[in-house]
């Protein structure tokens, strides 16, 4: 017992200090590399949007607004100065709204065919909606010609043929989407609701919509995006119709006002209040549980 005792009571070695190493400048950059690449990827994704709302306060000299002259609020106070301009944005944006809706619904429900069914043609399915993504939009569009031209006429060419050709392509994307937050949601939960007794019905609308609907609105806002901003497919399809871009493409042969970049401020800010006012929300449904 003494000897114990007093094996017990000795009092620890004292440890050597750890010596620090010095990091070389090799460290540090493999540190710091990541944040500086990131850092240049979102100054040149922004750049040209910082640059369109700049010269969107200019007051160009003669027709072209590609250099800065002086500051002026002119474009703004009347973005609608040439009628041609603001009728080609109206065009697009009712293409849009009409191609959106029916794209997100259509593709909606493919999602969920995709993910909750199995039969047997789902694998070449889902292979074949990955063609309007990888094929080039130069072949789609002299296809999709090819195929209005033979079916309701050359003079048929405008608005629905747009808003056709428009939901074909924006369909991929929707579904790609919706199939991944689908994909991602825990079906515990739905087992849950079923558990106390809610109906299909109520389990789909009180628990999968609202667990859905960010990934809904996500490819909604995808789908509108493509619509607006497309060129070379809505050449092909338009006939006598010009939509915002093809009036871009055909302006800037002749002139470029600065009204071109007030239109696309308003909607650069536009989709980035909407980011924000989703992003408030849903931190807002996150504190509330």
């Amino acid at each position: 017992m003494a000897t114990q005792t007093a094996v017990t009571s000795a009092p620890p070695r004292a440890q050597a200090p750890l010596k620090l190493r010095r990091r070389g400048p090799l460290a540090w950059i493999g540190d710091h590399v990541l944040l500086a690449v990131t850092v240049v990827v979102f100054v040149f994704m922004l750049l040209p949007n910082a640059v369109i709302l700049v010269m969107s306060f200019n007051q160009p000299i003669g027709k072209y607004d590609y250099t800065w002259n002086q500051f002026s609020t002119e474009a703004w106070a009347h973005p609608c100065a040439n009628q041609a301009l603001c009728s080609s944005m109206g065009l697009s944006l009712e293409i849009g709204v009409v191609a959106t809706v029916v794209s997100t619904a259509l593709g909606t429900m493919i999602a969920f065919a995709m993910v909750r069914h199995r039969f047997k043609a789902r694998s070449g399915i889902n292979a074949l909606l990955f063609l309007p993504m990888a094929a080039p939009e130069v072949v789609m569009g002299a296809t999709l010609t090819a195929l209005f031209f033979n079916t309701i006429g050359p003079g048929s060419l405008g608005f629905w043929t747009i808003t056709i050709a428009h939901v074909m392509f924006c369909l991929s994307y929707v579904v790609v989407t919706v199939k991944s937050r689908l994909a991602g949601m825990d079906p515990t939960l739905e087992r849950a609701a079923q558990d106390l007794y809610a109906t299909p019905t109520q389990t789909f609308m009180k628990v999968t919509l609202p667990l859905v609907a960010p990934g809904i609105a996500a490819a909604a806002l995808l789908a509108f995006a493509l619509s607006v901003d497309d060129y070379i497919i809505t050449a092909f399809t338009a006939g006598q119709r010009t939509t915002f871009p093809m009036y871009i493409f055909g302006s800037v042969q002749r002139s470029y006002p600065a009204q071109i970049n007030v239109i696309g401020s308003i909607m650069l800010i536009g989709t980035m209040a909407i980011i924000a006012v989703t992003t408030v929300l849903g931190r807002m449904r996150a504190t509330r549980r």
